[in-house]
């Protein structure tokens, strides 16, 4: 028998056929479903696959609640490296740099040509065929990808300004290249209804809408706006003071100094 709650950490049994040996490397969690990503062993999901999300196909009038089902995905064209739970969608990138993408897709979130559900991961094509992939986020229904060169791409929902950089439209089925003249970006973060991205000289930029860490006259940009280093820490008596990394809940940034 499952639980309709837990109020403290409880470890779950994950299906390994060397459980002395496989390591657990990642874990990343949706509105509703879990992925683990293990060093030997591929991917593991559970949780609700109402969209095909888990990576399995979608049981009608399946009961989620409680349920101790776990999910093994290994069909990759190599060992998956990273693994991304968006709202109600799932996102993989492989030691290739190639992304796959399964579940819900009414936003075009799974960047799949279509807005259908999906419940088979499967390779992302559009303006990241043949490009290395580094890095990819999701949080809501919006995706971002960075490549090896530094490059922005991005797909799913745009209703507010995350795309709007290459098109007027508020759903983008396939990844775009964001063409942002920035310079290159080394990681990125892509919220409910903001976005922020690091770039390889240490600079954070947002763009989208609400509080976007500018102060109150900057509620919306579809162009990446530059948030003062000196509010990171930086200044002429800290020079060495630069942004790390950078994460994105739905309404909220994080940001990590080298301090």
């Amino acid at each position: 028998k499952g639980y309709e709650y837990v109020l403290e950490p409880s470890p779950i049994p994950l299906p390994l056929e060397k459980p002395q040996q496989t390591r657990v490397l990642q874990v990343s969690c949706g509105r509703a479903h879990s992925l683990v990503l293990t060093d030997s062993e591929g991917v593991f999901t559970m949780g609700n696959n109402s969209y095909g999300q888990c990576g399995r196909k979608v049981v009608e009038d399946e009961i989620y609640s409680e349920s101790h089902l776990i999910h093994q995905l290994k069909e990759f064209d190599s060992r998956v490296v990273q693994v991304v739970c968006g709202q109600d969608h799932s996102l993989f990138r492989t030691k290739k740099g190639t992304v796959y993408a399964c579940g819900w897709g009414a936003d075009g979130q799974t960047g799949l040509g279509h807005y259908n559900i999906t419940s088979v991961p499967t390779k992302l094509q559009g303006d990241i065929a043949g490009v290395n992939i580094t890095q990819v986020s999701s949080c809501g229904d919006c995706c971002l990808a960075v490549s090896d060169e530094g490059d922005v791409f991005g797909w799913g929902n745009s209703e507010y300004l995350q795309l709007a950089s290459v098109t007027e439209s508020t759903q983008v089925n396939v990844p775009r290249h964001l063409p942002f003249k920035i310079g290159k970006v080394k990681e990125a973060a892509c919220g409910g209804t903001g976005n922020i991205v690091l770039t390889e000289e240490g600079n954070v930029f947002v763009w989208g809408y609400g509080i976007l860490g500018k102060g109150p006259n900057l509620t919306e940009t579809a162009v990446p706006e530059m948030i003062p280093p000196s509010l990171f820490g930086w200044s002429e008596f800290s020079p060495d003071t630069r942004v790390a990394h950078v994460r994105c809940g739905l309404s909220q940034f994080a940001a990590l100094t080298s301090k």
